[in-house]
């Protein structure tokens, strides 16, 4: 005799739960690249600030966009309804530098902060739920890609600065 196992929008629990791993890893970057948290370590304020020629950004544009971003999907995620900048450009707070390590550290911790927050809200999501054309799982994977495809940005970057890889050492096989 089998016990059923509970299913959760059509899917059984065991399979909401291999998403949500999924999903997880995906944010934090395990087993695809280097970590969010590590590809930004060790470098210096002054550096996060410089736009190589040909670069579109500097890492500190890089980080203040996925901020922005991050948090509207936590939004989202919480039932808001946060409005979608009219232009691109509006999803681009702040400036190129920041004045200062102070500047700097701050917008490090609000990016750890906010994939932190975004981990708990897939944590605590029902993946299926729809908000309007998108189901939670749907959006998580559309910021996991956004942020995967900029954290790819700055490794470049960094490269370029001749400041990779970071302290951890990164992926480098």
């Amino acid at each position: 005799m089998t016990s059923a196992v509970p299913s959760i929008g059509g899917l059984m629990a065991t399979d909401q739960k291999v998403l949500r791993k999924m999903v997880l890893n995906a944010l934090s970057g395990k087993g695809a690249h280097v970590a969010a948290k590590d590809a930004v370590a060790g470098l210096d304020w002054k550096l996060s600030g410089v736009q190589p020629e040909g670069a579109s950004h500097s890492i500190f544009e890089l980080l203040n966009h996925m901020i922005y971003w991050n948090r509207w999907v936590v939004k989202w995620l919480g039932g808001q309804k946060p409005v979608v900048p009219k232009h691109a450009s509006g999803s681009w707070p702040g400036k190129t530098a920041p004045d200062n390590s102070a500047e700097w550290r701050s917008v490090l911790r609000q990016f750890d902060e906010g994939l932190k927050e975004m981990m708990h809200a897939t944590r605590e999501a029902d993946l299926l739920a729809r908000h309007g054309t998108k189901s939670a799982l749907e959006m998580l994977q559309t910021i996991a890609l956004h942020n995967s495809y900029h954290l790819g940005q700055v490794v470049l970057l960094r490269q370029r600065l001749c400041t990779w890889p970071p302290p951890s050492g990164g992926l480098t096989w």
